[in-house]
């Protein structure tokens, strides 16, 4: 009775129908499975025998496995119209849900492509500082749009052009959703049509709390390496609206500004006396200018009706002009500082906080570490060669210096 049971099954039509569909859907798995084991296995073993690194790029992308999920959609579309006196409805079905999955693979496949182009044009050292991976993921987009058409379309057997018109009614519904891709596109070509911002510039952007290297330059985002290992993350299309200083050119310069001032105590500036000048006139850096200046001197008070006693009618040698020569003679026989660029120590308006001597050259280095070394190494030097000239640097009264002066005898 079972046999006549299961006879009376297989001989149903759609008993046959069922199992041949299932017999086509182990066939598409046994496909998959022959794919994956053999051509994608087989490939990756000629891929990590290879010296080149394309390849590499198309691998770790998964290239090739994405493209082996085509074998089981191919043998479907192809294996349902074999089956023997297969249902029309069923065959169409099976036929466009395989020909949707092939599209959707295909457009997948497509995408990770790309993103191993990105990786390939990446590890080119001339292609460095230019991202290109803002315009591949608007193709990404694009892509997967027309892949969602063409699937719907598929599905339901209309003309994609149908959704597409669709799509103009539904413009402003669009425009809504995909606001920030549009701004982030457009900020993305203004970007990179006028050389903004690369990976690798050092920017800063304190709105965002950015302080240090581009690391990535995306459609929708910018990361930026701060300085202490945290990552920003900042929205593309604020490069264009809002303000930020790229460091880049500096680098590029090959020097890197000093800009700070020595604050000098305003009752320590006087004139110099005699004995005074033939002691700085010993100073190698300052033995041409002394010589200089003191002739330019003696000329000038010798003009008639000067009364040479009176010190408001002649013009004398002050520590702190004698000083800032010195300073400015120092700067030009360093080594580390640049000799083609802007350098000069110039003395601006005094204040609560003393005269400011305000030192404003470029170094010859760029590089951060080395930098800061030759700052530290200039300012030390005048620090601690001001009480030559009689001058003091100003700082706040500290408690030491509040203490000595508990402590010093009333007059």
């Amino acid at each position: 009775m079972d046999g006549a049971w299961l006879s009376e099954i297989a001989g149903h039509p759609l008993s046959q129908l069922v199992l041949a569909l299932l017999a086509l859907v182990a066939i598409c798995w046994l496909a998959q499975w022959l794919t994956r084991r053999f051509v994608v296995a087989g490939i990756a073993k000629l891929v990590r025998r290879s010296e080149t690194g394309w390849d590499d790029a198309l691998h770790d992308e998964d290239v090739f496995g994405r493209l082996a999920g085509l074998v089981p959609a191919v043998v479907a579309w192809f294996g349902v119209t074999l089956i023997p006196d297969g249902n029309e409805t069923v065959q169409t079905v099976v036929s466009r849900v395989a020909f949707a999955v092939m599209l959707l693979v295909g457009s997948r496949s497509l995408m990770a492509l790309l993103s191993a182009a990105n990786v390939i044009y990446e590890s080119d050292q001339r292609h460095q500082n230019l991202s290109i991976k803002g315009y591949l993921q608007v193709v990404k987009i694009v892509v997967a749009v027309l892949t969602a058409i063409g699937i719907l379309s598929i599905l339901v057997d209309r003309s994609p052009v149908i959704f597409l018109s669709g799509l103009g009614a539904m413009t402003a519904v669009i425009l809504l959703i995909f606001r920030d891709t549009i701004l982030s596109l457009v900020a993305s070509l203004q970007i990179s049509g006028n050389d903004l911002v690369r990976v690798g510039d050092w920017i800063e952007m304190p709105q965002f709390g950015a302080d240090g290297d581009v690391i990535d330059v995306a459609l929708h985002t910018v990361k930026v390496q701060n300085w202490d290992k945290t990552i920003t993350t900042i929205p593309t299309h604020s490069l264009i609206s809002d303000p930020f200083k790229n460091w880049r050119f500096m680098s590029l310069s090959g020097g890197r500004r000093i800009k700070r001032a020595l604050q000098v105590d305003l009752t320590s500036v006087r004139f110099l006396e005699a004995e005074e000048i033939e002691e700085l006139s010993r100073f190698a850096l300052l033995r041409d200018y002394m010589v200089r200046k003191r002739a330019e001197l003696q000329e000038n008070n010798q003009r008639p009706g000067l009364d040479p006693s009176v010190d408001a009618d002649i013009r004398r040698l002050t520590n702190l002009g004698t000083f800032r020569a010195y300073m400015e003679l120092y700067l030009r026989a360093n080594e580390q500082i640049h000799p083609g660029m802007t350098l000069m120590v110039r003395q601006l308006a005094s204040g609560p906080t003393g005269i400011p001597l305000e030192v404003y050259c470029f170094t010859r280095t760029t590089d951060w570490a080395a930098y800061e070394g030759i700052l530290a190494d200039l300012f030390e030097h005048f620090l601690a060669v001001a009480p030559r000239f009689g001058l003091r640097a100003f700082q706040q009264p500290a408690g030491a210096d509040l203490a000595s002066l508990r402590n010093s005898p009333t007059p």
